[in-house]
């Protein structure tokens, strides 16, 4: 499995975000329009996600929810037909919720940072702390998250602990 470290938060101005985040960022990934299908599962979370810039996969993970930097234990298994697949793991589990956005995506090193427009939900920030052989110490990841932060005027009240699956389940409860 994979690792990263990550934060969610909500972000009342994604123009005047991304302005600050052109200045800090090492690369531009780009728009990614994606649709996550969210099965039923007993424990983590288990979704199919299609993305316009890098295609279909399921993305079986596990993370708790709480607001500070948290770790993400995860993996991505490409898909090469996501209609069949979506079809069998729906019948297998039942689909729990279907999260769709806009995803602008920039990287600050090993740190993925996406500027979200969620269908339904509004708009988020997240950073996540991609775990490899040269970005391998936690605390040095916390530091880059810390640094984005406080570079991106992002205090602790604005902090999601859930996943946008949660939020949009809330909501619909509401």
């Amino acid at each position: 499995m994979a690792n990263n470290l990550e934060i969610k938060a909500t972000c009342p101005n994604l123009l005047e975000t991304e302005s600050i985040v052109k200045k800090i960022a090492t690369e531009y990934k780009g728009i990614d329009s994606q649709i996550d299908t969210y099965f039923n599962t007993n424990t983590g979370r288990f979704k199919l996600r299609e993305s316009s810039l890098s295609g279909s996969y399921l993305i079986p993970y596990i993370r708790p929810d709480k607001t500070e930097t948290k770790l993400s234990l995860y993996d991505k298994i490409i898909v090469s037909d996501s209609e069949n697949v979506k079809s069998l793991f729906m019948q297998l589990l039942g689909i729990h919720c279907v999260v769709k956005k806009k995803r602008i995506i920039y990287l600050y090193e090993n740190v993925r940072i996406h500027l979200d427009q969620v269908e339904n939900l509004g708009t988020f920030i997240e950073f996540e702390a991609v775990f490899d052989e040269i970005n391998k110490d936690e605390k040095e990841q916390k530091k880059k998250i810390s640094y984005l932060m406080q570079q991106l005027r992002i205090k602790k009240g604005m902090l999601i602990a859930s996943s946008y699956e949660q939020l949009l389940i809330n909501k619909t409860a509401d």
